[in-house]
């Protein structure tokens, strides 16, 4: 008579399935976190995803005339709404690196992964990667956990007579930044994970 696997049995391996799927996801999300975050970023949306204010300006972030105001057929926005989209379109073409990067990794590796564990992670990643990117949310974290000084500090003057840049490459804010995508990134492939091996029951 064949052994009927037990309770311990199921538990082990819905508990090994977590694992394998956990390490490939997070093991990828590492791994392209930057080529989706650095190099698939257009250089508009960079410059342009965490600016805030009321004055109107152009689609490449240039001021507006009142001329341009004016003309219906000049797309015209405040810099906050500029902000908004130029976020919004990093995180839809990060997001877009890496499910494809997901998909391709996990498949290759003979894991199936329904599509709503899959989601999940993705969601987490990229609901969590709009706020930071807009910079405000992320400087009002850091001096609430008293990082302040550190981002006030830790700046890099980048073209003479510009004044110091706050947020990009080499500086703490950025620092900071990444620093939480990839933490995420660790909790988003967690919860993958996990209700990718409770789908497998």
């Amino acid at each position: 008579m064949l052994h009927q696997p037990g309770p311990a049995v199921t538990q082990w391996d819905t508990a090994a399935r977590a694992a394998l799927v956990f390490t490939a996801l997070e093991v990828t999300f590492e791994g392209v976190h930057d080529i989706a975050d650095q190099w698939a970023q257009a250089s508009r949306d960079a410059v342009n995803k965490g600016r805030y204010g009321d004055e109107m300006v152009l689609r490449d972030g240039s001021p507006a005339s009142p001329e341009d105001i004016a003309d219906p057929l000049v797309w015209t926005m405040s810099e906050t709404t500029l902000g908004r989209i130029s976020a919004a379109r990093h995180v839809l073409c990060y997001g877009a690196v890496q499910t494809v990067a997901a998909l391709a990794v996990t498949r290759a590796l003979g894991l199936r992964i329904k599509p709503m564990a899959l989601a999940a992670g993705t969601a987490i990643n990229l609901g969590t990667h709009l706020v930071i990117d807009r910079r405000l949310p992320l400087m009002r974290l850091a001096a609430m956990l008293g990082k302040g000084d550190y981002v006030k500090t830790c700046t890099v003057v980048r073209v003479e007579g510009k004044g110091a840049d706050q947020a990009g490459p080499g500086t703490a804010l950025f620092s900071l930044d990444q620093a939480l995508h990839r933490g995420i990134g660790v909790a988003a492939a967690a919860v993958s994970a996990v209700l990718a091996a409770r789908a497998s029951r």
